[in-house]
């Protein structure tokens, strides 16, 4: 379907470091004239060199600070007339002039790895921004510690896996601090209502326990899954939204029966209360020790799915429900191998993903748990089927995905 034999792209275009030969490079490749597979290779190309060229640009705010700091009449104040240098050059409002250069220091002081990896076109500014912003609660030994563990993949994460990895470690580096910043924001949940402009309204829960809304969430999901059937023009989303509306009024059709299952991954040394090492709830991510004890504890109404994990291996050494319901056998055992849907990017929680034949049953693909694995509605029918891409399972338990265009990409089904 795709013509691969079209321009020719330089072989060694993956090769290049970022500079004035990749430009030279890009900028003789017409991509009208490339095959698709090769659209991709320069795609990538072109954004090292424009993750380079960020780098350079925030290299270049910090040296203005530089040069106000030499300036005794300035030095007081560097930052602040720094600032004022590039919101004028850059047509900034004040407020981005701030916020960027804000982090272009944080990169050079707290976070040089971020930096340098920019600057080589290995991670992009969504992704720096990500690390710097979620280690800027840490002390800066801290702040380094962790950039020391996710720098290495980050490119090879989304942003939201790099962010769920790099909260989890701020979990694991400093569990007291985590714990006292979750107790103060906790005490600061709230309701808030925003008007639109189209004449609606938005209603956000702000600081709320991750534990009791991942229930609710997985609560209303039931509920609304519970009203489809014949007649039932609306979407899912249109669904979840009148259900919340109907629980909250105490109306409606969705008000009662069922029950949520909360899904847990944590560890027995923390379970036992002699570590505080943080738990994985499917749906939100990582949450501290004292939520995971929490869930393990306080849903006497919902069933919730535990596994624990050896922590010398990572991988699960036992699973079970608070509940003596039926359950699929090799569904469960599918769940507790794989967290989440297996598709390149995805954090859909497995709990929440079709069960994938790897070898579809019309054609006799067997219905064992070597032959299925997790994926999200959309990666599952729209995406595999739908546009034709193939994984197949790897030895150390990863997942290697062919696209459309031929590229591979290597995934697990484990949170980051």
């Amino acid at each position: 379907m795709f013509d691969n034999d079209l321009d020719w792209v330089p072989e060694n275009l993956e090769r290049v470091p970022p500079g004035y030969v990749l430009a030279a490079m890009l900028d003789d490749i017409d991509i009208e004239t490339c095959s698709g597979y090769d659209r991709i290779r320069v795609l990538r190309a072109e954004q090292r060199m424009a993750s380079h060229y960020s780098a350079r640009s925030y290299g270049t705010m910090t040296a203005v600070v530089d040069v106000m700091t030499e300036d005794p009449d300035e030095a007081d104040f560097a930052e602040e007339a720094a600032a004022a240098e590039i919101r004028a050059a850059l047509r900034l409002t004040r407020r981005m002039a701030d916020v960027e250069l804000s982090f272009a220091l944080e990169m050079r002081r707290r976070a040089p790895l971020v930096w340098e990896a920019l600057v080589l076109g290995s991670i992009d500014v969504r992704r720096a921004r990500v690390i710097v912003n979620g280690t800027v609660h840490l002390s800066d030994a801290e702040a380094r510690d962790v950039v020391d563990h996710v720098i290495a993949d980050a490119g090879q994460l989304t942003t939201g896996q790099l962010g769920a990895k790099v909260r989890k470690l701020c979990l694991y580096i400093n569990p007291q601090e985590a714990k006292a910043r979750y107790e103060n924001a906790v005490d600061d949940r709230r309701i808030q209502v925003e008007p639109t402009e189209s004449g609606t309204s938005n209603l956000l829960g702000i600081n709320l326990p991750p534990h009791r809304l991942a229930a609710g969430l997985k609560r209303i999901n039931e509920l609304a899954r519970s009203l489809s059937g014949p007649g039932e023009a609306r979407t899912m989303d249109q669904r979840r939204a009148d259900v919340l509306l109907d629980l909250l009024q105490g109306t409606g059709q969705a008000t009662g029966g069922g029950s949520a299952i909360v899904d847990l991954q944590t560890d027995l040394t923390t379970l036992a209360e002699l570590a505080d090492n943080p738990g994985e709830l499917a749906g939100y991510g990582s949450v501290i020790a004292d939520v995971a004890r929490q869930v393990a504890k306080m849903q006497p109404d919902a069933e919730w799915r535990w596994t624990v994990i050896d922590p010398d291996t990572g991988r699960p050494m036992g699973t079970g429900t608070t509940r003596r319901r039926p359950t699929a056998s090799q569904t469960r055992q599918v769940q507790a191998r794989d967290r989440t849907c297996i598709f390149p990017g995805c954090r859909m929680p497995t709990i929440g993903c079709d069960i994938d034949h790897r070898i579809p049953c019309s054609e006799q693909g067997p219905t064992e748990v070597d032959f299925l694995a997790p994926a999200c509605r959309y990666d599952h029918v729209t995406i595999r089927h739908g546009m034709g891409w193939t994984y197949i399972p790897l030895d150390n338990g990863d997942y290697q995905w062919t696209s459309r265009l031929g590229h591979t990409y290597t995934t697990s089904g484990q949170p980051p």
